[in-house]
């Protein structure tokens, strides 16, 4: 899966969302300054091309979907991430987060939960 750009990623995320939508659809949904319209429709236009989207055509217009859910492109982005930035270990982000005080303490009560759980199952 090829990686997306901020612009792009933020197209798909809006697209996701809406499940369909046209270029009009889409720019109503950017937060201002809105991207001009030939300028969304070009980074439309590249997520076809990279495979992300595809369209049906009712005459002039392209209606646009996704061929990659959420989920598929989470799990995708997340590993690269942990293999390019964490020598891919859970640890390592784990550690990661918690000296950057990114869990509170009630995120590592419920990942101790999470891990205890998965002991009792693979039991």
């Amino acid at each position: 899966m090829e990686a997306l750009t901020n612009n792009e990623e933020q197209v798909m995320q809006i697209i996701w969302e809406l499940e369909k939508a046209l270029v009009r659809d889409v720019l109503n949904q950017f937060p201002e300054p809105k991207p001009p319209y030939t300028t969304l429709a070009s980074v439309i236009k590249q997520l076809e091309n990279k495979g992300y989207l595809d369209h049906k055509t009712y005459g002039n217009t392209h209606e646009y979907y996704p061929l990659i859910n959420k989920k598929a492109y989470q799990h995708s982005s997340f590993n690269l991430l942990v293999k390019n930035y964490f020598e891919g270990s859970a640890k390592n982000v784990l550690s990661f987060m918690v000296k950057e005080d990114k869990l509170s303490e009630k995120d590592i009560q419920d990942l101790e939960k999470m891990v205890e759980n998965f002991k009792k199952k693979s039991s």
